[in-house]
């Protein structure tokens, strides 16, 4: 955490991150390791890079959350490990999210799915018509995010919905996982 004797030096201004890599199975043949990832973290200026579960969701502190995003993507990439999606989020972003769907008495059929900022879900009818074809709806949304409830247990549709919907890519995590990031890595 900044502040706590960090090799980086000064620490001020850093606020912490969640980095949702799409389509990665740390570990796996052709995929980036664990440490590859924090390796990569760390040479883009990222403080404190911690990998959570093995799908490429990696908790950091950095100044510049975007820009730190990109030189992983490019140093992965030229390691010939990674060449995809990596969309990040302020933690306590995250957090808002938890919160408002934790309570939900179908919130483990929730997922989070982003894409990039500049980009909204647009006409609700085609979110409506794209989302039900894959078995699931839009239940929240917003400028580069939305939360997809999924039909039925252990499904994970928000991925492909919002990708057909938007046309570009998009990486999901279920809200159980956030939740259990929350628990982890929220300050206290």
């Amino acid at each position: 955490m900044p502040g706590h004797g960090s090799a980086a030096g000064d620490t001020m201004g850093y606020v912490q991150h969640v980095a949702l890599f799409r389509n990665v199975n740390q570990g796996q043949r052709g995929h980036p390791s664990a440490d590859q990832i924090v390796a990569a973290f760390r040479a883009a200026g990222a403080v404190d890079a911690v990998t959570f579960q093995s799908n490429g969701t990696v908790v950091f502190t950095a100044r510049d959350a975007a820009a730190a995003a990109v030189a992983v993507r490019h140093r992965l990439g030229d390691d010939g490990v990674f060449d995809d999606l990596i969309e990040v989020r302020p933690l306590s972003f995250l957090e808002l999210i938890v919160a408002e769907h934790a309570g939900a008495p179908d919130a483990h059929r929730r997922e989070l799915t982003l894409f990039d900022e500049a980009v909204r879900l647009g006409d609700a009818s085609i979110a409506h018509r794209e989302a039900t074809k894959r078995r699931c709806s839009v239940v929240a949304d917003g400028a580069g995010w939305a939360v997809v409830l999924n039909d039925r247990d252990r499904q994970s549709n928000g991925t492909p919905a919002v990708q057909a919907i938007i046309g570009a890519p998009a990486t999901s995590r279920g809200l159980p996982t956030l939740a259990r990031l929350i628990d982890r890595f929220a300050a206290r």
